[in-house]
């Protein structure tokens, strides 16, 4: 997991996700989770690969009882260095394919936001979601992103000039799926292997969301937009991010799972 440790030691995700580009997926996935929240009855949440604290932090602050499992040492000395103690919030070092610290059935939501953007097997991914399924309540909600192939495809390898350096590399498939390994950092995913993952896990979708859509595509225009541009961009990207047709060409999904209950 070198390479995971590498990577976040020297990347700043939290401005990521506080550019007006960032801010996107951020308002759209903390839209989905108060969604979900208003559907079960309790508070408990598991943020599995939490980073510094930016989806934990204010989950907290609006009430919620939030445990956080990081993988990344500097990514918990930030998101610790965040804290004046009054939060309802629990820091805890640990990996994504085990989390045996925790019984069954102990959380009503269940956020997987980040570690399948770095598992590269299929035994690894199901490992990681069957383990967010487990410690979930039966009728609670796993949410799990995913970094998607397309956008990949169309930026990188034709609108960033990658197209010769790709192939001399053999790092695509016949039907044009990247070939991913750990020194890429990114697991990039279509929405027909995300549905095979499901099939594996005693859940249903609620749904699968664009959580950046377009933005991705012309960040540089986002980022510069006035405010009050800006939030007519994200009041549209609102209003077709659950647009199916859509979703494989978004940067990152967000798959909205249930959990059965007991013999369903």
């Amino acid at each position: 997991m070198d390479y995971i440790k590498n990577y976040y030691e020297n990347y700043d995700e939290d401005n990521r996700l506080t550019s007006k580009h960032g801010l996107v997926e951020y308002i759209t996935t903390q839209k989905i989770i108060h969604e979900c929240a208003k559907a079960v009855s309790g508070k408990n949440i598991l943020e599995i690969g939490a980073g510094t604290g930016r989806y934990s932090i204010p989950l907290a602050e609006d009430g919620f009882n939030v445990t956080a499992v990081e993988l990344v040492e500097h990514n918990i000395e930030v998101f610790l260095n965040k804290l004046s103690g009054s939060e309802g919030i629990t820091v805890l070092q640990g990996n994504a394919l085990d989390l045996s610290r925790f019984d069954d059935n102990g959380f009503d939501i269940t956020l997987l936001l980040g570690p399948m953007y770095h598992l590269y097997s299929t035994k690894d991914k199901v490992q990681a979601l069957s383990e967010a399924v487990r410690v979930t309540k039966p009728g609670g909600f796993i949410l799990v992103s995913y970094c998607m192939n397309e956008p990949t495809v169309i930026q990188y390898v034709f609108y960033g000039g990658n197209l010769q350096k790709v192939i001399e590399n053999n790092m695509l498939t016949d039907n044009w799926h990247c070939k991913s390994e750990p020194k890429e950092i990114f697991e990039l995913i279509r929405t027909e292997e995300i549905m095979e993952l499901d099939k594996t896990v005693p859940v249903e979708r609620v749904k699968l969301v664009a959580t950046d859509g377009a933005t991705n595509y012309f960040r540089q225009t986002i980022d510069t937009m006035d405010d009050k541009t800006f939030e007519k961009w994200v009041e549209y990207h609102l209003s077709i991010c659950e647009r199916q047709d859509l979703i494989g060409a978004s940067h990152h999904t967000l798959d909205v799972l249930r959990k059965k209950e007991a013999g369903i």
